[in-house]
């Protein structure tokens, strides 16, 4: 309960009765002791009568806002033995109740009166304790004060939140049931298991330096040698540990597995005061539990991951109900990024919480975070869609698009993703979904597809009408998103779109070979006689992004053309030659320079995405099948919630 909300509380225990009690009376007492008003002149009167009203001002404050000051009335008009009926007389026969009308005094009187002198011995000591605690109150320091005022807040606020736990029913009970596909077989191919081996030492290079130079902390400094961490997470720690469990566990590192666990269960905390991304700390920490306890089921995690949601739900409380792009986590207080477009809130931020929110209605029983996403999609179906497009910034106060700006890449991305994963992970009955995706694939076809004089296929950006010919390392996620939204494409258009995602992927390989490293940069371009290159200094540098990679699993897996195979194990060879460092792996400043320049930063998607998209190109399909699991964006596998789902676990209990 925030400090403002507890003043009230104090002033409304001591009551209108306060002024006539005893601890007002006893500062009155003590002027009357004075000599008589003869013996003083005017202005020692006047400095006399200051003296009292403070004194009694003081007491007063004490009887109404000090801590003890609901103990100290309880004690003196109130305390529970005044309340107590008295025991029977002798012979059994009740004694009659106290008379209604009288109120707690007149009750205490009674009381008194029945019981005799026993009560009304106690009922003096019960005034004179609350007297002295009164005295010894108002000898304090006011520095003292207010630290035991701080101290009483503080308690107040431990004691509510031990009441609504000890209160609450809790988790549901669950029945764990490991989905499909969490451990697959060996390769049959000798090469392919030998090349799947060396991701999985890359996994343990990066794991093992984390751990001996920044355990504990969000990520590693290789070069430096030592933690690092940005302002996403605010004051919780671990990324790298929580974004790293389910690469772990697919890999079958179980020692590693068992250590991020156990430090999971002790040392990850969210009780911090701290201004959070909502969409990171959701993709990567909320995303990373899930994932581990839908393929381990050590309940640890499925009780952090709601622990963690329920932090988040106050992002939510904003006139529109999108929610904000940052919020303390303490205090509930959310605001938005200060450069998106006039305080609006980021489209691929408020549209990649579904399937993370919808799981964790599914495995609290607590309905209302998928009640939070869905509230979302009614405020999108009610707007105008420029073009059909959906504008990167929307303002969760006015609920009006901000700059009309539309990209599939940064700041667009994965809200398209999770619209054709929503349709997928509830076993393809998310109709609305479904239409929405298959919608707004129209649109970016029609307005933002272009293709090169070269012959490359790529996604423009769209600003206010005009279309910008750059194409973001993000936006290469696309390939295989089209490519897995192929089987359900409208109109027989599955072919179509399993070729789009082809080009896609091509065009993206093609911005890695065109570098001096073979590794992407961070955007590239189609104009002024330049293809998939970055042209700008800004835009040359990798850190150890995933998506090329992603797409081209996606189309191993649907098309299991050897090509991407190849591609793959192109950027394996070098992320080593140019990345691996001795502490770990860095990101690179310049991948059209021969010479490299490390960014010191071992980002935790690397961990969780990069060597996992790689390690799964090189596994047969049995591990983590599509028909089973869905990926956030972040690459977290969370199982498909298939339609007999809930009546199996009926079935179970």
């Amino acid at each position: 309960m925030p400090a403002a909300s507890l003043l009230p509380l104090f002033g409304s225990a001591a009551g209108p009765g306060a002024l006539g009690g005893p601890a007002g009376g006893g500062a009155g007492g003590g002027g009357r002791k004075a000599a008589g008003p003869g013996a003083f002149r005017l202005t020692e009167k006047f400095v006399l009568l200051l003296v009292f009203s403070a004194f009694i001002t003081l007491c007063f404050g004490a009887i109404f806002f000090l801590p003890d000051s609901s103990k100290l009335l309880s004690g003196v008009f109130f305390h529970s033995a005044a309340l107590q009926p008295p025991p029977p007389p002798p012979g059994g026969q009740p004694r009659a109740p106290p008379q209604p009308g009288g109120g707690p005094v007149a009750a205490a009187a009674v009381a008194a009166a029945a019981g005799g002198a026993g009560s009304l011995e106690r009922i003096r000591a019960d005034h004179e304790r609350a007297l002295r605690e009164a005295k010894e109150t108002l000898q304090k320091l006011p520095e003292e004060i207010r630290r035991d005022i701080r101290q009483d807040k503080e308690k107040l606020l431990q004691d509510a939140r031990g009441r609504k736990e000890a209160g609450a029913p809790g988790l549901p009970q669950r029945l764990f049931r490991q989905p499909i596909g969490a451990v697959g077989q060996e390769p049959a191919d000798p090469a392919v298991r030998q090349k799947r081996d060396k991701i999985k030492e890359m996994m343990k290079h990066a794991w093992d330096n984390y751990k001996h130079y920044a355990w504990g902390l969000n990520e590693l400094k290789p070069i430096s040698k030592q933690g690092h961490s940005s302002n996403l997470f605010g004051n919780i720690q671990g990324a790298t540990i929580v974004d790293a469990l389910d690469t772990l566990y697919i890999m079958e590192m179980k020692e590693e597995f068992k250590e991020a666990k156990e430090w999971v269960e002790k040392n990850l905390d969210f009780n911090v005061n701290a201004e959070i991304s909502v969409f990171e700390v959701n993709i990567r920490f909320v995303g990373g539990l899930l994932s581990a306890y839908y393929l381990s089921g050590e309940e640890v995690f499925r009780k952090k991951a709601v622990e963690l949601g329920e932090k988040l739900l106050p992002a939510f409380n904003t006139p529109t109900g999108i929610p904000w792009a940052l919020l303390n986590i303490k205090s509930g207080i959310g605001r938005n990024w200060p450069w998106a477009s006039g305080g609006s809130s980021i489209l691929a931020e408020f549209g990649t919480l579904h399937l993370e929110f919808v799981h964790l209605s599914y495995l609290s029983g607590n309905p209302v975070f998928a009640e939070k996403v869905m509230n979302i999609r009614k405020v999108l179906n009610r707007l105008d869609k420029p073009e059909g497009l959906y504008p990167n910034y929307l303002n969760p106060s006015s609920g009006q698009w901000g700059q009309h700006h539309v990209s599939v890449g940064g700041l667009g991305d994965s809200f398209y993703e999770y619209l054709l994963k929503a349709w997928l992970m509830t076993d393809k009955t998310d109709e609305e979904g479904k239409k929405m995706y298959y919608d707004a694939v129209q649109a970016i076809e029609t307005h933002l597809i272009r293709k090169s004089s070269g012959g490359l296929t790529y996604i423009a950006e769209w600003k206010g009408g005009l279309l910008e010919h750059k194409m973001g390392h993000l936006t290469c996620f696309a390939g295989g998103m089209f490519a897995l939204g192929a089987d359900g494409a409208p109109n027989d258009k599955t072919g179509h779109h399993i070729e789009l995602g082809a080009e896609i992927a091509r065009t993206c390989h093609e911005s890695y070979d065109r570098t001096s490293m073979k590794l992407g940069p961070e955007a590239f371009r189609f104009d002024g006689g330049v293809e998939a290159i970055a042209t700008r200094q800004n835009e040359k540098y990798y850190i150890l992004r995933p998506e090329v990679i992603e797409t081209y699993m996606y189309m191993w897996r649907l098309t299991h053309d050897p090509k991407y195979r190849q591609w793959g194990w192109e950027a394996v060879e070098a992320l080593e030659k140019h990345c691996r460092v001795d502490g770990g792996y860095s990101g690179i400043r310049d991948v059209y320079n021969d010479h490299e320049s490390h960014d010191d930063v071992q980002q935790s998607f690397f961990l969780s995405e990069t060597l996992k998209y790689l390690y799964l190109l090189f596994s047969e399909d049995d591990l983590l099948p599509f028909e089973h699991w869905v990926f956030n964006t972040e690459a977290h596998p969370l199982p498909v919630l298939h339609k007999d789902d809930g009546n199996k676990e009926d079935d179970q209990k």
